[in-house]
């Protein structure tokens, strides 16, 4: 992959994921695909924060779009590679603090195989 077409996967990722398009944001992911966040690791612990398969991914984000109807991302800097995305972002949900986050994407033919949260 070209950084460029990269770039445009994480584009479509934010845009699936400002607009809660479950579907959307799910095929940008490869079936097999690892997730890896902290909010995952406090809100179901016995994941130890990883799920991994679409349609873990497809519970883990239902549930947080239907807990959280205005969460947000904000793009503040975006950086690829040929294999990987390095996102920051902050995070905005109505009545809690605004959270600064880091997200890695890893590509591989066109399709994320596996994504890292990280923040404070």
């Amino acid at each position: 992959m070209t950084t460029q077409k990269n770039l445009s996967i994480a584009h479509a990722w934010f845009e699936a994921f400002n607009t809660h398009n479950l579907e959307k944001l799910l095929s940008l992911y490869d079936n097999d695909a690892e997730h890896f966040s902290p909010k995952l690791k406090i809100r179901h612990p016995e994941t130890n924060g990883l799920v991994k398969g679409q349609d873990a991914l497809r519970t883990w984000w239902k549930d947080a779009f239907e807990r959280l109807p205005s969460l947000q991302y904000k793009v503040t800097s975006l950086t690829a590679n040929s294999d990987r995305i390095f996102m920051e972002y902050i995070r905005n949900v109505d009545n809690e603090e605004a959270m600064l986050v880091a997200e890695v994407l890893e590509i591989k033919e066109g399709l994320i195989v596996a994504s890292r949260v990280y923040h404070g």
